[in-house]
């Protein structure tokens, strides 16, 4: 099962694709521009990893506290990957995983099974 973690809420773009047997990562300067182009920088990305978007099984995304610009594009890129793919996704704050200490984004997949973060639910959460 291959697994696509999206942070555009944070200081950098930060994306991993965690599969059975490797873990990518990238990190991209965060501006307007690159939210724009967020599609085209996880095509590229997994285009270097020899993967396509159909080999993703879950996608998680950050949904804040973070920049509104950032949040808003992550989320509808997600979405839109839904309703054309059908690959569910996960919204996730770091708020919601309570009481744990120096969290991984390769962490972020079992702390939702965890948490029992819902699918395909987007409650996103901006700082003002």
């Amino acid at each position: 099962m291959n697994k696509l973690i999206i942070d555009v809420a944070s200081e950098k773009i930060f994306l991993m694709i965690i599969t059975k047997d490797d873990i990518y990562n990238i990190t991209k300067e965060n501006s307007k521009i690159n939210y724009e182009k967020l599609i085209l920088i996880i095509n590229d990305f997994m285009n270097s990893n020899s993967l396509k978007l159909e080999d993703i099984n879950k996608i998680y995304v950050n949904r804040g506290p973070g920049s509104f610009a950032g949040i808003r594009n992550s989320l509808s890129v997600v979405k839109a990957i839904n309703v054309a793919r059908k690959i569910d996704y996960y919204c996730y704050s770091l708020k919601d995983f309570k009481d744990q200490k120096h969290i991984k984004y390769e962490d972020i997949p079992n702390l939702c099974d965890k948490f029992k973060i819902k699918k395909n639910l987007i409650k996103p959460i901006y700082l003002s």
